[in-house]
């Protein structure tokens, strides 16, 4: 692939400045700076492959390991000083060290500190805290207040836009904390900050649970300590401390005793001590402000207009200069800039953003995208111009609705068709269970406990089965939720009034993976009925209860991919420890076997979610002894995280392996058709999720986002520059492949081969990126803006954006990807509202956003490019009739027309049948959703061009010559009828040039020429000023403009016939 590239590697700054510093030192010779040299001059032992091509071969790489360790030599530089350094640079230098300090100065930020919070002292509080709100919005009040009547359409759009935004928040903000858990436990959600929509447990300070009234929290001496504000949202470090106690008690704070701002209460009631406000909140510190994005289109007409600032001023300037500069030049400089400044399309801003109102209320009631909301009515066009589709996978392309599919013991298997035979051996073994040991009552024989040391005993299927299933059950966070009747929810009396039956018991975790689980463990007879902080109820197939007190609960967090649970039986005494997670994580705490790593690969090819599932039995003086160090760990100020994870892992040894469970996260409908249709359109699609590589590469294959003829390349896991730089070599050799990229090597490879690596992978058909971090996401998003911008773009202007680029995801995880591309598409699913809240557009599923690009965005940006060439094209037809005026009257600067008629002309006369351009459209929506491949033409930019864009200067200066030299030589004894000629041809000028434009006729163009016709035919009796009535009213009136008007516009329609006739564009073909 891309043979033709070549490959250089990107040197990193520290490298570079370490190659400065040596040069600087060997420069002064022998001496103390030769001795500091040498710290300088050792570089990475990868510096050689600077020097090295990319393309040597593996052999070649492997035989050059002697040249491999040499080191560049130090080049010498000698620095300037005095005059000679100012000069050559040092005065920007200054300019910039200045600028810089004053910035600092002016945007200096709070230091972040650790806070105490004293309990009812307010006054011992040292330093004031942020406002407690958050603020979405890009502008303030005093932001509106400059403008004039041509911005003032602009203002409202940003204005209306601004105040949703205000709405939003304002909404958010109303959502406040405001009674006591009950139970020292609550559930909330967290959709609004992580997305993820399944209820979360927290549990209250446990010292703070035994005062005797709700009152007494304001009595006590105590305090809490917490950490400074970091964006970590999963962690939390600090300590409670109650001093009026003998002796004093200190209790460790996590993120189990958390709730963070942006989240809400969904079950039970709580009070709590304000820690972090305002900018301080984990969901401040995470959201990165909002920026105003600017459409393609808008860009193109920015350097459109700039040319026509610069004729403006040349025309201006040549006028004068064929004045002779007689008199006060400069006068009639600045006269002749007033007379052609309708050069400018002022007007074209106001045409456009009510243009892009006007497709933003059409997207929104489109009947088949129901649901379908606008954030951003600025970029309506950008659907129109994508290239780059990056997408999350989780609940954009998939469901996030998980199903069980398969549990794996090594050497047997259970699928969705033999789950009977698993109920079937597990109340089986409940049976034995049960009567042995109510034999063992009978025999008063005391419970046995584990032993660490029992042989190992080949074990049967059936008990297997049994301690599958039962890890299964008590290894999750899920708690059972039950509905209370009627409205009695609210009261400290709801328990008496919750129906406990199995139809009104629901399920609430932090992943619906545990869910999933969990109801399939009550599907084969072992149910989860009852769960508090303390202890869990397991009910048997026979109706026995089963009860489990918790000892301890390790959750979930990215770092460790895993999660584990201590729990002691009621009935026998015994301790285990539970633990299941990520194969990555789990097979190096598991015994030896044979099985895990190869049914995690064949899992993952069939798109399931896999965990591994283990178990270890732990004696009672084990686990005081692991109590008294993880307590010991969990009090530590300093390094707490790492403490705790070192106690923890000590148990995390020769654990026996149970199972291997897989979930599948169904799709979401009719995905693979419309990646199909995306695909055909010349979309490149990215897939960036922090799913398993296998998974990730599976849904790509099963939702077509990688075609089934198409081969896929999995890049090797690389830490190395020289494992990168031999891994990309491999790559480049591919030909029309799909690339499969982990983040972890995606990392390595951005760090010494950003440029090249990018190249590469954008002439990709697909790409998924797999373990991909929220922060990644957005850096691949702005990598590609950066790449594309330096490709030669729609109106030929190089170093502006080119490519543009497309995020869809439905979580807060995909906030920062969503904001940072040129249009964000949000999702509202099971993982919440943010990311559609913060995205540009809003879609309620997945295969709306075919129809959203291929129909609304090519209506969107042809009409916009329809509409703006209209305008540049109205303001200079007219700005060439003064020139021409002005020259046949020996270059003087007199206006041709005064008054109301250039009022009417750029408002009553021409606006309607102009702004009615917004309903035209070259392709019935039904054959662009048939032939997706007409989306390709778009992205060219061929519909606002340097071409076109020239077309319609030359039109104007055709019609503009024809319809002033026509009235000046058909004009017969006055200079009014000049005026009344060549006006009113210019007007019937426009609006036949309205209709050569128009390529599907709505009955509100035909309503449109005919209002402004007759708005202007009904002036002319009050017109008495500018025309001579009588005159108007003759025969010789009407012959001698419809001679002008058909002399400007009958060649323009000829040469159209002939154009369509002979080169035809693609969608006539199409409807022919």
């Amino acid at each position: 692939m891309a043979e033709q590239i070549p490959l250089y590697p990107v040197r990193s700054a520290a490298a570079a400045a370490s190659c400065k510093r040596a040069a600087y030192f060997s420069a002064a010779g022998p001496g103390p700076g030769a001795e500091r040299s040498s710290r300088y001059q050792l570089e990475d032992e990868s510096a050689h492959l600077d020097e090295m091509p990319l393309m040597m071969s593996e052999e070649g790489f492997e035989n050059d390991e002697s040249d491999y360790h040499k080191l560049p030599r130090a080049r010498i530089m000698r620095r300037k000083r005095g005059l000679e350094w100012f000069v050559c640079g040092g005065w920007k230098f200054l300019c910039t060290s200045c600028c810089d300090w004053l910035i600092n100065i002016c945007q200096r930020k709070k230091e972040l500190k650790a806070r105490t919070v004293w309990l009812g002292y307010p006054e011992k509080c040292e330093e004031k805290h942020p406002r407690n709100s958050i603020k979405n919005q890009k502008y303030n009040v005093f932001t509106f207040i400059p403008g004039g009547f041509v911005l003032a359409v602009t203002i409202m759009r940003e204005a209306i836009d601004e105040f949703r935004r205000f709405q939003r928040d304002k909404e958010v903000n109303s959502q406040l904390y405001s009674k006591l858990t009950v139970r020292g436990s609550c559930f909330i959600r967290t959709d609004q900050l992580d997305g993820e929509t399944d209820w979360k447990l927290k549990v209250a300070v446990s010292c703070t649970q035994r005062l005797p009234a709700l009152g007494d929290l304001f009595s006590i001496n105590a305090y809490v300590y917490a950490q400074k504000p970091q964006l970590d949202i999963h962690s939390f470090e600090g300590t409670f401390t109650r001093e009026d106690s003998d002796p004093p008690i200190h209790e460790s704070l996590s993120i189990e005793n958390t709730l963070w701002a942006s989240t809400v209460v969904a079950s039970g009631t709580i009070i709590g001590v304000v820690i972090y406000t305002g900018k301080e909140t984990r969901s401040v510190m995470n959201t990165s402000n909002p920026k105003s994005k600017v459409g393609l289109l808008d860009l193109e007409l920015n350097q459109l207009t700039k040319a026509l600032f610069l004729a403006l001023v040349a025309l201006s300037v040549v006028m004068v200069t064929l004045q002779g500069f007689s008199g006060p030049w400069y006068r009639s400089l600045f006269r002749f800039l007033l007379l052609f400044s309708y050069i400018i399309p002022i007007s074209l801003r106001v045409n456009l953003d009510m243009g892009k109102a006007a497709y933003g209320w059409m997207i929104m009631k489109d009947e088949n995208i129901p649901g379908t909301v606008v954030r951003t009515s600025t970029i309506p066009e950008e659907l129109g111009r994508l290239v780059y589709l990056l997408t999350d996978k989780t609940g954009t392309l998939t469901r996030n609705e998980m199903v069980f599919k398969r549990l794996h013991l090594g050497t047997v298997s259970y699928g969705t068709d033999t789950m009977d035979e698993i109920q079937n051996q597990l109340m089986n073994s409940y049976s034995q269970t049960q009567s042995q040991t109510s034999g063992n009552n009978a025999s008063s024989t005391p419970p046995r406990k584990a032993q660490s040391s029992a042989p190992k005993v080949r074990k049967s299927v059936s008990s297997r089965v049994h301690e599958a299933v039962k890890a299964v059950a008590l290894c999750h966070n899920v708690t059972p939720v039950y509905e209370a009747r009627g409205a009695a929810g609210e009261t400290e009396f709801a328990e008496a009034d919750q129906d406990f039956s199995d139809d009104n018991r629901t399920y609430q975790a932090s992943s619906p993976d545990e869910v999933a689980l969990v109801q399939w463990t009550e599907s084969v007879g072992l149910t989860l009925v009852n769960r508090d902080l303390t202890s869990m109820q397991l009910r048997t197939p026979s109706g026995q209860i089963l009860t489990y007190c918790i000892l301890q609960t390790f959750p979930f967090t990215s770092e460790s991919k895993r999660m584990g649970v201590i729990v002691r039986d009621e009935s026998t005494a015994e301790i285990t420890f539970y633990m299941k997670g990520a194969d990555v994580a789990m097979s190096t705490v598991v015994q030896y076997n044979d099985w895990l790593e190869e049914e995690c690969g064949n899992m993952a090819r069939e798109g399931l979610r896999t965990l591994v599932v283990a178990k270890r039995a732990l004696t009672d003086e084990q686990y005081q002894d692991f109590e008294n160090r993880y307590n010991q760990a969990k009090l530590s100020i300093h390094d707490r995280t790492l403490k705790v994870a070192a106690v923890v892992e000590s148990l995390e040894r020769e654990m026996e392996l149970l199972c291997l469970t897989g979930v599948e996260d169904q799709l979401q409908t009719d995905v693979r058709p419309t990646l199909e249709m995306l695909r055909n359109a010349g979309l490149k699609i990215w897939m960036l999720t922090g799913d398993k590589l296998e998974t990730a590469t599976c849904i790509a294959k099963s939702s077509h986002l990688v075609s089934r003829t198409q081969d896929t390349h999995v890049f090797r896991p690389v830490t190395s520059r020289g494992e990168a730089h031999l891994e990309l070599n491999a790559f480049r050799r591919k030909h029309d492949c799909a690339l499969v990229i982990s983040g972890d090597s995606l990392e390595v490879c951005l760090k010494y081969y950003e440029h090249e690596f990018v190249e590469l992978a954008c002439q990709c058909p697909a790409v998924v990126c797999c373990r991909c971090t929220p922060t990644q996401k957005a850096h691949i998003v702005r990598l590609l803006q950066q790449h594309t911008s330096r490709r030669t773009c729609a109106i030929g202007e190089r170093g502006r954006p080119g490519r543009r680029a497309c995020a869809i995801g439905d979580g807060g995880n995909d906030v920062s990807m969503i904001q940072a591309a040129d249009c964000g598409i949000g999702i509202e699913g099971k993982e919440g509202r943010q990311a559609s809240l913060a995205a540009d557009f809003s879609v309620s599923q997945f295969k709306h956003i075919g129809r959203l690009l291929v129909v609304h965005g090519r209506s969107s940006y042809k009409r916009s490019a329809a509409l703006s060439q209209f305008v540049m094209h109205r303001g200079l037809i007219i700005s060439t009739m003064q020139a021409v005026f002005s020259s046949v009257f020996y270059f003087a600067s007199v206006p041709l027309y005064q008054g109301f008629l250039m009022v009417g002309y750029a408002t009553v006369y021409t606006m309607f049948p102009v702004f009615s351009l917004v309903l035209d459209q070259d392709v019935k929506p039904e054959m662009a959703m048939l032939y997706p491949e007409l989306y390709k033409d778009l992205t060219k930019g061929r519909s606002l061009s340097c071409k076109t864009f020239l077309v319609w200067v030359l039109i104007s200066i055709y019609q503009g010559g024809i319809l002033m030299f026509g009235a000046l030589v058909l004009f017969e004894s006055e200079f009014v009828h000049v005026v009344a000629i060549s006006f009113t041809a210019l007007v019937l000028t426009e609006l036949l040039m309205v209709a050569l434009t128009v390529r599907t006729w709505h009955w509100l163009m035909a309503v449109a020429e005919l209002l402004s016709l007759g708005c202007y035919v009904a002036s002319l009796a009050f017109l008495n000023q500018y025309f001579d009535v009588p005159f108007i009213m003759t025969v010789t009136f009407v012959w001698k403009v419809s001679a002008i008007t058909v002399v400007s516009c009958l060649p323009l329609y000829v040469l159209k016939y002939l154009k369509r006739k002979l080169s035809p564009p693609s969608y006539s073909k199409l409807s022919s």
